[in-house]
């Protein structure tokens, strides 16, 4: 069985300390991987830190180049790659390529923002004392970079770690998730092949609770860049101190559907976003607030769309929605469920567990307070809620701890732009589900969702410095 080192310094180091990785779908053994220790992680953080004095100087067209030849690696790799995240994280093939065909676009907009990092002179003579002077700004990129990546999206959530990190010349010290290990290695392996200077990318891979301290408090990593829980993120808030932090944590995003809308037209895309890769998306669609007028047609069609949905083996081009990340998942979300309907919740789909692959499931009469509404649900679960007024149904979905993505439906100008307005999220979507995001586009949270923004553009000036410099023309 293959054994998978860590890469440190561009080499592979084989550890004694290994975990078996398993195919969440059927179970088979993919690798054993090796186990960092704190010594593990101080080597790769020495390392990204002698390799940043080539990246920092690195010219921006050669910075771009690398990140071009990524993308054209990926692309002529694209089946395998998609294979190995189809394998290890249990995501439909076909989700799986939609993946990587955004990764493409993601590595090629980090290639063009490595080319127009911009800085912008500042009129020193608009205040006293400022005449005879000359104002300027730069960025310059600011060292080692943490990036600790989550296991649904675990090339592209990686590439919006690395991307931007290398358009600014940054390094980086990569930790993936423990389940999708084998995808941070690939694309390690790409960038090797792609020129980038050795030591610059490092793979660290073990136990996030053992390894966090060192990732985070050597003085020598100057930004840590993490997807996942909120809880987690909490505790990376604490111990990061002044170091710059974006933390891109949990949701339960939120649809409001008003009674303007053609109903048959939007069904499809909702069921797509409560269910795609079984739930298992910052983003999805966890909860819909339907006008009353329209309640009971919209929850008819939608069950009647999600009966349609396939279930079954990732590698099938037919299939819909596979196993969660792993039968403990599955496990949690079934007593989430059965606390719900306990508690007066009404199962109108679904609600079955067969092993790690939990059915998609619609719940009606779900009250604010049930933990498949107001906590992140991370499966394919999906509430129904109606309402009889707009303000009603914004107040329904501020509700909520979390604010990342939410969306509305409506045809009147007037309410959508009153209700962005209104609506305490990073992010609203008009006409469209919460799930949506390009990969240009600033995404981030508030509240417990996080703060920072990712989007390359975005992340770009969050992982650099802003100099600023004046210059005395007269003595």
């Amino acid at each position: 069985m293959n054994i998978q080192g860590l890469l440190i310094n561009g080499k592979y180091v084989m550890k004694e300390r290994t975990y078996p990785l398993y195919a969440p779908y059927d179970g088979r053994l993919l690798a054993k991987i090796s186990m960092a220790d704190e010594e593990d992680v101080k080597e790769a953080i020495s390392g990204a830190h002698e390799a940043f004095k080539s990246m920092k100087d690195m010219p921006a067209y050669k910075r771009a180049e690398i990140l071009f030849n990524v993308s054209k690696i990926i692309r002529e790799r694209s089946d395998q790659l998609a294979t190995v995240i189809a394998n290890e994280a249990g995501k439909p093939i076909k989700a799986a390529r939609a993946e990587i065909s955004r990764t493409i676009v993601t590595y090629e907009f980090a290639a063009e923002e490595a080319k127009r990092i911009y800085g912008e002179t500042i009129p020193m003579d608009a205040a006293p004392g400022g005449e005879n002077r000359i104002g300027m700004t730069w960025r310059e990129p600011i060292g080692v970079v943490t990036a600790i990546s989550p296991f649904n999206f675990p090339f592209n959530l990686v590439a919006h770690k690395l991307g931007p990190a290398f358009a600014a010349g940054n390094t980086v010290v990569l930790k993936p998730a423990e389940k999708t290990p084998l995808s941070a290695f690939l694309i390690a392996e790409i960038f090797q092949q792609a020129g980038l200077p050795e030591g610059a990318l490092q793979v660290i891979t073990g136990s996030g609770k053992e390894l966090s301290d060192a990732l985070i408090t050597d003085e020598r990593v100057k930004k840590v860049t993490f997807t996942g829980s909120a809880a987690v993120g909490k505790i990376i808030k604490q111990k990061a101190g002044l170091r710059k932090v974006t933390l891109e944590l949990g949701s339960n995003s939120g649809l409001i559907v008003e009674p303007d809308i053609p109903m048959d037209k939007i069904i499809p895309r909702c069921v797509e976003g409560a269910f795609a890769f079984a739930g298992q998306v910052c983003i999805s669609l966890q909860r819909i607030y339907v006008h009353e007028s329209i309640y009971q047609t919209f929850t008819e069609k939608f069950i009647e769309q999600a009966k349609q949905l396939k279930i079954g083996d990732p590698l099938d081009d037919k299939t819909d929605i596979s196993t969660m990340i792993d039968e403990a998942e599955a496990k949690r979300i079934d007593t989430w469920v059965k606390a719900a309907v306990d508690q007066g919740a009404k199962i109108g789909l679904g609600g079955k567990r067969e092993g790690s692959i939990f059915t998609p499931t619609v719940l009606l009469d779900v009250k604010q307070d049930m933990a498949v509404s107001c906590e992140e649900t991370f499966a394919p679960v999906v509430s129904i809620v109606p309402y009889q007024h707009l303000d009603e149904a914004i107040e329904m979905v501020n509700d909520s701890v979390y604010g990342l993505n939410v969306a509305l439906y409506t045809q009147n100008i007037n309410n959508a732009l009153n209700a962005s307005r209104k609506l305490e999220s990073g992010g609203v979507i008009i006409n469209d589900i919460p799930t949506f995001r390009l990969d240009h586009m600033p995404y981030g949270g508030v509240k417990e969702s996080g703060y920072g923004r990712e989007g390359i553009k975005y992340a770009v000036e969050e992982m650099t410095e802003l100099k600023f410099v004046t210059i005395k023309t007269e003595f």
